[in-house]
């Protein structure tokens, strides 16, 4: 997943970070610090709806549904329509549930941000990162070769991964990283 993550910040990371930041009108260090942390949580929830919602079709059917890669030439526009909604889902409807928001509220506690603003950088990330993984899928990763990504150290358990990407992304033994750290382990249900 490290690399998955690596790979979408390396050619997407600046471009996302600009629009991120202009669109809710934050730091760029902030918007720069939040992707990494948004990154892993979808794709988290993406292996929990694989394994526990039908296999890889579960997660074809999400990126077909929810994954445009077109959304990936206009980022502008789309952050500029999803930093309008009044109403914001950092749930994802089921992908995330109450971890989204929760981890929206942490968000705000750890960047300083307003509950409004932290609220919506969930929902304005998840596209770009499922358009991400359908261009990803459609260049030749195939299905398969994401549901491998979904599980790095190809333990079975997600969890692991995640944690260990947001340690190290997030310096060590942070208590924002511990803190996020055991939410996903909420999401996940821990290592199986």
């Amino acid at each position: 997943m490290g690399n998955l993550i690596e790979d979408f910040m390396g050619s997407m990371g600046s471009q996302v970070t600009e629009q991120l930041s202009s669109s809710l009108g934050i730091d760029k260090g902030v918007a720069g610090a939040v992707i990494p942390q948004v990154l892993p949580m979808i794709l988290g929830g993406l292996k929990k709806q694989k394994d526990e919602r039908g296999g890889a079709e579960r997660v074809d059917h999400i990126l077909n549904k929810y994954g445009s890669s077109n959304v990936l030439d206009d980022l502008g526009g789309l952050f500029s329509q999803k930093a309008q909604d009044s109403n914001p889902d950092p749930a994802l409807g089921g992908l995330l549930g109450d971890a989204g928001i929760q981890a929206s509220n942490l968000f705000g506690k750890q960047f300083g941000l307003d509950s409004n603003t932290a609220l919506k950088i969930i929902p304005m990330l998840a596209p770009v990162v499922l358009g991400y993984l359908t261009k990803t899928r459609d260049s030749g990763a195939g299905l398969s070769g994401i549901a491998s990504l979904l599980d790095q150290d190809g333990d079975g358990s997600v969890l692991d991964d995640v944690t260990g990407f947001l340690m190290k992304g997030l310096g060590g033994g942070s208590s924002s990283g511990s803190l996020l750290g055991g939410l996903l382990g909420g999401l996940f249900g821990g290592k199986k």
